[in-house]
């Protein structure tokens, strides 16, 4: 076995072994929330911030239906200028809490996207949404890290290749994306 069948086989069992009942528990959760008409925060570093601002688009495009209440999503990793004046003048700890301290209202979501689930500017801004009564969904690797340990809802990604879950991360973007849009087309 080469490489690349080595790397698709171990991803095929990480899929496989992909927990169905946490991902509709955060399906579950972002439908509370756009039912409450809340906002919902996505945030990551690396690939994490790629996959965060991918989830974002997907959430506020792909899950429209004429007619229906839309999802309110925004990920703070697009916020370049922003995030680099912080990172400057203050702390790259802070990237992510200080804009929250800005938009996150009571009860909003916080999507955080970790590998570790131990970044430090993610675990803090999971700490900050949590005082503001956010419910916090966590997108981890295996063991998930702080984060998991913060999550209302996580899903751990069951591999300990970086690679695979940041590939489980993406797959959960477009899995729940589809989920989302047939639960708004049914109303549910």
């Amino acid at each position: 076995m080469d490489s690349i069948d080595l790397y698709l086989t171990e991803l095929e069992t990480v899929i496989r072994e992909l927990s169905r009942d946490e991902v509709r528990a955060v399906a579950d959760a972002l439908m509370a929330a756009r039912a409450a008409g809340r906002t919902i925060f996505i945030i990551g570093n690396g690939g994490s911030a790629a996959t965060a601002s991918h989830m974002m688009n997907d959430l506020n495009k792909f899950t429209i239906v004429p007619g229906k209440p839309r999802f309110k999503a925004i990920a703070l990793t697009d916020n370049v200028p922003f995030m680099t004046a912080v990172g400057n003048d203050a702390s790259y700890h802070d990237v992510f809490v200080e804009p929250l301290m800005n938009l996150m209202a009571d009860g909003d979501a916080l999507i955080a996207i970790s590998a570790s689930g131990n970044s430090p500017n993610v675990v803090k801004a999971v700490e900050y949404a949590k005082s503001r009564g956010a419910t916090i969904i966590g997108f981890c690797g295996r063991p998930g890290g702080k984060l998991a340990q913060l999550a209302d809802h996580k899903v751990i990604a069951p591999s300990d290749r970086i690679g695979q879950q940041e590939d489980v991360h993406m797959i959960l973007d477009h899995c729940l994306s589809f989920a989302l849009l047939e639960r708004v087309k049914q109303d549910l």
